[in-house]
């Protein structure tokens, strides 16, 4: 369970989330890259991205001078399983919902 918790308190912070969905979309980026437009600091994004390792969520490689990041699947896949078993509850929970409305006869159908 920590980390789910740790994975969902990663991407609670909007630079992290950005960076995540940057990541997903464009594949593998140096630091460089995921700094650029963000208006802060190589030390600020190099700190965003130490909380998404720790968390999981992302593998860094060095490739000479230069860091390369990139989404750990592992880490995203716990929280689509998480997010699907959830998912599940709610639409038994509707379902039984749908049921007892039904057999009230009271209920206008």
């Amino acid at each position: 369970m920590n980390t789910l918790l740790d994975a969902f308190s990663a991407l609670s912070d909007p630079t992290r989330f950005t960076i995540v969905e940057q990541l997903m979309d464009q594949g593998e980026l140096p630091a460089g890259d995921l700094a650029q437009g963000k208006g802060m600091s190589g030390a600020a994004i190099s700190r965003h991205l130490k909380v998404l390792r720790q968390a999981g969520l992302v593998n860094q490689r060095v490739n000479g001078t230069q860091r390369i990041y990139s989404i750990r699947p592992e880490g995203l896949r716990a929280i689509a399983e998480w997010t699907i078993s959830k998912r599940q509850f709610w639409e038994a929970s509707l379902d039984r919902l749908g049921d007892i409305l039904q057999e009230d006869s009271s209920w206008p159908t």
